[in-house]
């Protein structure tokens, strides 16, 4: 792997990394899908490299996923779970950070339910810092490994059109998305209720469309977005039945359609609301090829920020 290197100390979001970036993380994430295929999985890349997963917000498949990248690596892992922790008891994000580089920790990778959570603490403390998620505004791993997952299926992600379908307004996954598809040359096209559509979303030079089957029709890869009930104070639409009907994908619409088209989704999926169980393991279904690909980039993502202190 070349001696390039990216243009950020951290990954705090898509928009503050370029595309040259972009397509050194996916190049490098390349090289480690082979490695995490092999029968030794193992590199010693981060050997000396201790990182602290910090997740003030419950996580799944993206604590899995990182946590899996780092021992792939041969990293010191810490993991904190915030909700079990002095968090709890009033202790604020930089007394609690401060505690943990105390403990000689290299690089933080952190979820946090408030946005510009990583910005305001790149800012305060001594270690590199990877968004794994901060509230509705960037998720940049999830992104990353969706367009590598689109690369690897299609070839390349210049010039393909990718519709983002569901709850646009509260989905970090979505604005991630966008702007590292447009960054890579990707049409995009964004597609929902227009009670999940953010008003000024056209400005980021996406298309906007509110009929399903036009924008299934016009889209080589469909990203269907889970919708995020958690972060709504509101009712956006009636029922789960009616979304469902007016945007949920089926077996029978994706058959109908004049083409065949990938389908993507960020998980978890809410099964039978934003696609039906035959869609999400049906072959053009790339879901667990997504999860896989995840690795790879988290590991592309720690490898290239780690390597910056090797000067």
């Amino acid at each position: 792997m070349g001696a390039e290197k990216l243009s950020s100390r951290h990954l705090l979001g898509i928009k503050d990394i370029n595309r040259n970036d972009i397509e050194l993380i996916l190049e490098t994430a390349a090289n480690f899908k082979e490695v995490i295929n092999r029968p030794i999985k193992k590199v010693p890349s981060l050997r000396d490299i201790t990182i602290a997963n910090i997740f003030f917000e419950n996580s799944t498949r993206t604590k899995l996923s990182f946590e899996l990248a780092e021992k792939r690596l041969s990293a010191d892992v810490i993991n904190f779970a915030a909700s079990s922790s002095s968090v709890s008891k009033g202790e604020t994000l930089i007394d609690t950070v401060n505690n943990i580089l105390a403990m000689k920790v290299d690089m933080v990778v952190m979820r946090h339910p408030y946005a510009g959570a990583g910005q305001f603490l790149s800012k305060h403390v001594n270690a590199q810092i990877v968004n794994a998620g901060d509230g509705a505004h960037e998720h940049p791993t999830q992104a990353l490994l969706d367009a590598f997952s689109i690369q690897q299926k299609l070839g390349d992600v210049t010039g393909k059109k990718v519709v983002i379908v569901g709850d646009i307004l509260h989905s970090r996954v979505a604005l991630s998305n966008i702007l590292c598809l447009r960054k890579l040359g990707a049409e995009v096209m964004v597609c929902g209720p227009t009670t999940l559509i953010p008003k000024h979303i056209a400005s980021l030079g996406v298309k906007v469309e509110h009929d399903l089957i036009k924008a299934l029709n016009w889209c080589d890869v469909a990203n269907m977005l889970r919708i995020q009930l958690e972060r709504m104070d509101i009712k956006y639409f009636p029922t789960s039945r009616e979304y469902s009907m007016m945007y949920g994908l089926n077996k029978q619409i994706l058959d109908n359609l004049d083409k065949e088209i990938i389908v993507m989704h960020p998980g978890p999926i809410n099964r039978g609301v934003e696609i039906t169980s035959d869609v999400a393991d049906s072959k053009q279904s790339i879901i667990l090829e997504q999860v896989e690909n995840g690795v790879a980039v988290r590991m592309a993502v720690l490898y290239l920020l780690a390597s910056q202190n090797d000067n």
